[in-house]
């Protein structure tokens, strides 16, 4: 049990550290005024979100629901619901961060960096949230 909550904790993390980072390059990204710039957000955008945040959010969740199979007393908490209701929330914002991907390869992108500033924080609400409800289980 303990090796599969550290490698959750693991890719937790990860996924994470992509959803802080991709918001952050679409902020660079908007406001880029130079066609080799643009270019190079979008091949860093691609990579990051194919070869680091959808693997990451997958095993995540993957070891997530492993423990859930192991510890179904879980199931009956109050705290899970909350979690799992904010982890469903920031797989929607996963998604829309891939849409946002493909709205910046195409050049269609019609949002200002302050916009993405803006949109940048909402992860780090949910992480916040997150842990309080994992570590507190206020109820």
């Amino acid at each position: 049990m303990l090796w599969i909550k550290a490698f959750h904790i693991i890719f937790v993390i990860t996924w994470f550290a992509a959803l802080f980072y991709l918001p952050r390059l679409f902020v660079y990204h908007a406001m880029a005024e130079d066609e080799i710039g643009r270019e190079r957000f979008k091949v860093m955008e691609r990579k990051l979100y194919r070869g680091i945040m959808n693997p990451s959010a997958v095993l995540a969740i993957g070891f997530g629901l492993w423990i859930l199979v192991l510890v179904p007393g879980w199931l009956s908490q109050g705290w899970l619901h909350a979690k799992l209701a904010l982890v469903a929330l920031l797989v929607g914002y996963h998604l829309y961060c891939g849409h946002l991907v493909r709205c910046f390869r195409d050049d269609r992108n019609r949002r200002s960096h302050v916009w993405y500033r803006w949109f940048n924080e909402a992860p780090v609400l949910a992480l916040v949230l997150i842990v309080v409800l994992v570590e507190v289980k206020p109820f």
